[in-house]
C-alpha cells in the first residue's frame, strides 16, 4: 500500500472541554458545557435556554441561546450555538476524528459554521440561522434548485483527500476488483481492499467497515452478513469505476442530505422575490469521498423521508432539471467543459446508483438496531431500505419482469417522465 500525507486537520487551537453530555440529565450537563465555553453567560443578564431538535435519528442536537434583554431574535441567533452529542455506540459507524476534520475543512471553505469546541462525546459550533427543511420541502422547486446549487459547489471546491490527515491508496495489483477479498488480509487492509487504487476512506470502504460490524449471533445473521458482503463486492465491481466527476471518480460528498440537514437561509430584503432559495448543509458525520452520482441519488431517496414515501420521489424530468442546475453550479467553480454532455452522463450514472443508498442505509440500520437507544424502529427501517436495493436489482436483472410481478412503486415513480 502507498499513502499520501495531507496537511488538513482540526485546528490545534480548537478547545477541548473534558466534560460529557448526559441525555438522562440533559439540562444540567448541557448547561455545564455551555458555561465552560462561555462563562460570562452565567452572570450576564438574560436567561439561557436550550431548544432540542428531533429531526435526526443518530445524535442529540440542542440549540443554546442567551436571551439578552432588548435583543432581537436575529441578534440572539447570531450568538447562539449548537451542541451535538453523539449517539451511544455510534463510533462503530462513524469516525468522530474524521468528522471533526471534515467540519474544519468545510468551515475553511465557508461551507460550514465555525467549530468552537469538542467535548467528550460531541461538538459545539455556531448556529446557522434559517429554517430546517421537511421532506415535503425538498420536493419544492425553489428548494431543490437551491440544494442542487449548493451541492455543485461542495463537489467542485472541496478536496477529497481532506477527509482525513492521510489518504491511503490501496494497491490495485494487490486485490483485483474481480476477486473476493482474501480472508488472510488484516482487517484494515480488507476495508481498503474493496476499492483498490482509490483514496480511502471513501463511501465504499465505509460500507465495507459496516458490513464487517454486522452482528453474527445467529445463523440467520451470519448468512445475511455473507449475502450483504457479496452484494457490496458486486456493486463496487459494477459501479466503482464509473468516470463520475472529480479525481478518481470521487467528490467530497455529504452522503446524508436528508431534510433535517438542509437549512433554508433567510433571504435579504433585496432578494425576497428571487425564485431559488439559498440553503446550507449541516451535520458532516457521514461526509466522505464518494461518487457524485451516489450523493445525488441518496438525496433523491430522502425526498420520501423516514417513512420512505416513494410516491414523491423526483420524476425523470425533475431529476434532469436538478442535474442541469447542479452542473451549472459545479462548472461555475471549475473549468468544466461540455456541460450538456457531462449532465447527460451524470444522469445515467445517478440512474445506475438509484438502489445503492438502500444498501448503504440498510446495512447502517441493521447495526443501529443493535446499539441505538433512540426511540426509532431501525429494524423495520433496515428492511424498507434494503427492499429498495433488492427492487432495483430485480428491475435491472429482469427477474421481476420474468416472474410477472408488478413493478414496485419506487421503480414506477423513478421511470415516470
Amino acid at each position: 500500500m502507498s499513502s499520501t500525507s495531507v496537511n488538513v486537520g482540526v485546528s490545534k487551537d480548537l478547545r477541548h472541554i473534558p466534560l460529557s453530555y448526559n441525555n438522562a440529565d440533559s439540562q444540567t450537563s448541557a448547561l455545564r458545557l455551555v458555561l465552560t465555553l462561555f462563562p460570562e453567560w452565567e452572570h450576564d443578564e438574560g436567561k439561557i435556554e436550550f431548544i432540542r431538535f428531533t429531526d435526526g435519528i443518530t445524535n442529540t442536537l440542542l440549540k443554546a441561546v442567551k436571551r439578552r434583554p432588548g435583543y432581537t431574535e436575529e441578534q440572539i441567533d447570531n450568538e447562539a450555538v449548537l451542541l451535538r452529542a453523539y449517539g451511544k455506540g455510534t463510533e462503530v459507524l462513524i469516525d468522530r476524528e474524521k468528522e471533526a476534520k471534515s467540519h474544519s475543512l468545510l468551515s475553511q471553505h465557508k461551507l460550514a459554521p465555525p467549530l468552537l469546541a469538542r467535548f467528550q462525546n460531541g461538538l459545539i459550533y455556531k448556529f446557522i440561522r434559517g429554517r430546517v427543511c421537511s421532506s415535503q420541502d425538498l420536493t419544492t422547486e425553489p428548494i431543490w434548485r437551491g440544494v442542487a446549487r449548493r451541492l455543485g459547489e461542495w463537489h467542485a471546491t472541496l478536496p477529497i483527500v481532506a477527509a482525513g490527515e492521510t489518504a491511503v491508496v490501496a494497491d490495485a495489483a494487490e486485490v483485483p476488483l474481480t476477486t473476493t477479498i482474501p480472508a488472510s488480509l488484516p482487517s484494515l487492509a480488507k476495508i481498503h481492499a474493496i476499492t483498490p487504487g482509490k483514496p480511502t476512506p471513501n463511501v465504499w470502504t465505509i460500507m465495507q467497515k459496516w458490513v464487517f460490524a454486522l452482528p453474527t449471533t445467529s445463523e440467520a445473521e451470519i448468512q445475511r452478513k455473507e449475502v450483504l458482503q457479496q452484494e457490496l463486492e458486486r456493486t463496487v465491481f459494477e459501479l466503482g469505476e464509473l468516470p463520475g466527476l472529480g479525481g478518481n471518480g470521487l467528490v467530497f460528498g455529504h452522503t446524508d442530505l436528508l431534510s433535517g440537514n438542509v437549512i433554508v437561509q433567510p433571504r435579504p430584503a433585496a432578494n425576497k422575490d428571487f425564485p431559488i432559495e439559498t440553503v446550507a448543509f449541516i451535520d458532516y458525520e457521514y461526509a466522505v469521498p464518494s461518487p457524485a452520482a451516489f450523493d445525488i441519488a441518496n438525496h433523491f431517496a430522502e425526498w420520501g423521508g423516514f417513512n420512505c414515501d416513494f410516491s414523491v420521489l423526483p420524476t425523470r424530468s425533475v431529476r434532469r432539471k436538478f442535474i442541469e442546475e447542479y452542473i451549472r453550479s459545479y462548472a461555475s467553480h471549475t473549468k468544466l467543459q461540455e456541460q450538456d454532455k457531462v449532465a447527460s452522463r451524470l444522469s445515467e450514472e445517478i440512474d445506475m446508483f438509484r438502489g445503492v443508498p438502500g444498501l448503504y442505509w440498510g446495512i447502517w440500520a441493521l447495526i443501529q438496531a443493535t446499539i441505538s437507544q433512540i426511540d426509532f424502529d431501525y429494524a423495520s427501517y433496515a428492511e424498507d431500505r434494503l427492499g429498495e436495493y433488492w427492487a432495483w436489482r430485480a428491475e435491472e436483472d429482469g427477474s421481476r419482469a420474468k416472474k410477472g410481478e408488478e413493478k414496485p412503486l419506487r421503480e414506477r415513480r423513478w421511470a415516470e417522465e
